[in-house]
């Protein structure tokens, strides 16, 4: 079709969008994605106002009900969504909040003086995709109901009867029609983050139930979030299985701008991103102003109590920011009336006025504890003079590989089977176990855009080593070296030569510990690649499926799950016509096997590695990779009974 002239080009052709009808057209613009992240923000924007009625007092107790239909309820005691006529649009306000974006009391009025939620649009976003949702309120002693269908009122608002308390419930059904992918909520997703929730707002009540899972008497897996301590028992839960140096230090401040709290517990690791920073309960990955100040503070507060007390010699060097902070769990959270975000996901916090607030707070409260608790205090300084040589002794290390590396003509790694292409938005290395795969995966590989690294034997396990021994093994300073973001602080992300890293490693025990040792390397000293989505772990298949007899070496089909095998081979009306083939390794499958099934962007399947709940990436990294050998006991103990054993 020929398009329009100029001249033709009139407001006809401007097209406009009814109520919610833009959400519908464009979900991904309202809630980030149409996968399973978007599906359970549904759930973050309906609970995210009841606990706004609790920021503002109103509500200390919140229940989430994932139904057997998979809709989902959401129940709270606040004051519930006015039922009155709205002065300006002349229906029940519920049905104003439920069905005009940008509506509700978090703009200026004075509905909240503080409100979370990230992109402000509310639950009319969760009913403009879901295929239906049902309100109720309680409000003055009475029950009313309202039902909307695809984002348009079906029953309009009613009274139901007489009811006790108040209060707001949400149910709604996602639907299938925006969500393609899925329509299944993950329970260890919402728990993870109504857990969040719970600790960054003391004493609310939070209760999970999934009625998908129940036990002998038919009751819902159930789980309870509510903590006392707040962040306090946040700092805990970061650092269990970990050996610390000190009680966790607590201090809080407040001005016009807004409040801030603070908890903060020094430990053994060699971490340095263990500082999670909040606003207005979100949590700020890209950290922001509030972080900056805290920094700057920590900082500034130990070098200072480390000179008074002759701890550093004049001779000897500043302590970083990093020295200060490895070891360093902690929480800030702060709470503002006009949060301003920023930032590639919109979650950089850029409110000026909150960086001194911070900044203040956390040198008075720091620098009384340490005067006050002498002890704790030179271990922490300690724990920083011993961060600050193994920093040293790396920045040497470094240089010796930039001398080297000159000397070399910039040499890449002697392993690596570098791709053709300079543009790393197109480029991609694949990190594969041994020189058996690594020759397969070089003959597979479409030079022009696919690198080859492999690796010889199992990495260091970089949670039990700090960054000065770590850089002594070859393995990984090759690993630093092709990837190209250097490390510590001179790490660059906007250096990195590739931006997908596919962890490609056999389908048994060996593969799946180098798998583990490679994700911890990457959570530890380039957490930015992980943000940014260029890590991915490849998945070759398990099995292959060949006619029996065959001179032929056409596999008829790919198996890529353990599970999946009984059904596939139930499809076939005599599997006894069929050869199973278990792909113990890489090495296993010729060039052309390799690249069909697992190299070939048209046909391969890669899975992305996120961080959507750090706090809980943290405990498991200690727990699984740490020195403390209980914790790792206890998970074992734990999920024995979940492992599969293949080829015993």
């Amino acid at each position: 079709m020929a398009e329009k002239s100029n001249e033709h080009y009139s407001g006809e052709d401007i097209q406009v969008l009814e109520g919610l009808e833009a959400v519908r057209k464009r979900p991904g613009m309202y809630i980030g994605s149409t996968g399973p992240r978007g599906l359970h923000h549904l759930v973050y924007e309906v609970v995210d106002n009841s606990v706004d009625e609790a920021l503002a007092g109103f509500c200390n107790k919140i229940e989430v009900w994932i139904h057997s239909d998979n809709s989902i309820t959401v129940t709270d005691n606040g004051r519930g969504i006015p039922v009155d006529k709205h002065p300006k649009e002349k229906i029940p306000t519920v049905e104003v909040v439920l069905t005009i974006l940008h509506a509700g009391g978090k703009f200026g009025g004075a509905g909240y003086k503080v409100s979370g939620g990230l992109h402000g649009v509310g639950v009319s976003v969760v009913n403009a995709l879901s295929k239906r949702v049902e309100v109720n309120v309680r409000r003055d002693g009475k029950e009313y109901a309202i039902a909307f269908d695809h984002g348009k009122t079906c029953e309009k608002l009613h009274e139901i009867g007489k009811a006790k308390g108040t209060g707001t419930k949400t149910t709604f059904w996602p639907d299938e029609e925006i969500f393609t992918e899925t329509t299944i909520f993950d329970y260890d997703t919402l728990a993870n983050r109504f857990r969040e929730m719970a600790f960054l707002n003391k004493g609310l009540k939070i209760i999970l139930h999934d009625e998908r899972v129940t036990d002998a008497e038919g009751n819902p897996r159930t789980e309870v979030f509510q903590y006392a301590g707040g962040i306090i028992d946040f700092v805990k839960y970061l650092n269990a299985g970990k050996e610390t140096l000190n009680k966790p230090i607590y201090f809080e401040a407040e001005n016009e701008d807004g409040t801030v709290e603070v908890a903060m517990q020094w430990t053994t690791s060699y971490s340095t991103n263990s500082v999670m920073a909040f606003a207005n309960n979100i949590h700020t990955h890209e950290g922001g102003t509030h972080l900056d100040g805290f920094k700057q503070a920590v900082t500034r507060s130990i070098n200072e109590y480390a000179r008074s007390k002759g701890l550093l010699k004049e001779k000897d060097s500043n302590l970083s920011g990093d020295d200060t902070r490895e070891g360093l769990a902690a929480v800030i959270s702060v709470k503002l009336h006009d949060p301003q975000f920023e930032g590639q996901t919109k979650t950089k916090l850029g409110n000026t006025e909150i960086r001194p607030l911070v900044q203040n707070a956390v040198s008075q409260g720091l620098g009384e504890y340490l005067e006050e608790n002498p002890a704790p205090a030179k271990r922490i300084i300690s724990k920083a003079t011993q961060a600050l040589r193994a920093r040293e002794a790396a920045r040497k290390a470094r240089e010796m590989t930039r001398r080297k590396n000159v000397l070399d003509s910039f040499s890449l790694p002697g392993k690596l089977a570098d791709c053709s292409s300079k543009n790393a938005e197109e480029s991609e290395i694949f990190i594969v176990e041994g020189d058996s795969a690594g020759g397969s995966a070089k003959q597979a590989r479409d030079r022009k855009f696919q690198a080859i690294l492999p690796l010889r034997g199992k990495i260091l396990n970089v949670e039990r080593a700090g960054l000065n021994r770590s850089l002594s093994s070859d393995t990984i300073s090759s690993l630093i070296t092709a990837i190209g973001t250097n490390v510590g602080e001179d790490f660059d992300a906007d250096a990195a030569r590739y931006h997908r890293i596919i962890i490609m490693t056999d389908a048994d025990v060996d593969g799946a510990h180098i798998r583990c040792l490679l994700l911890t390397f990457f959570y530890r000293y380039m957490p930015e690649l992980i943000n940014r989505g260029y890590i991915y772990i490849a998945q070759p298949p398990i099995f292959g499926l060949k006619k029996k007899n065959s001179r032929s070496p056409k596999v008829e089909r790919y198996i890529y799950d353990e599970s999946a095998l009984s059904s596939v081979l139930a499809e076939y009306d005599d599997p006894s016509k069929f050869d199973v083939q278990r792909y113990k390794g890489l090495g296993e499958m010729d060039p052309d096997q390799l690249w069909e099934t697992t190299m070939e962007p048209a046909t391969r399947t890669l899975l992305q590695v996120n961080i959507d709940d750090a706090a809980e990436a943290e405990r498991v990294v200690t727990e699984l990779m740490g020195d403390q050998v209980e914790p790792r006991k206890e998970f074992i103990q734990k999920h024995a009974r979940d492992v599969r054993f293949l080829d015993i």
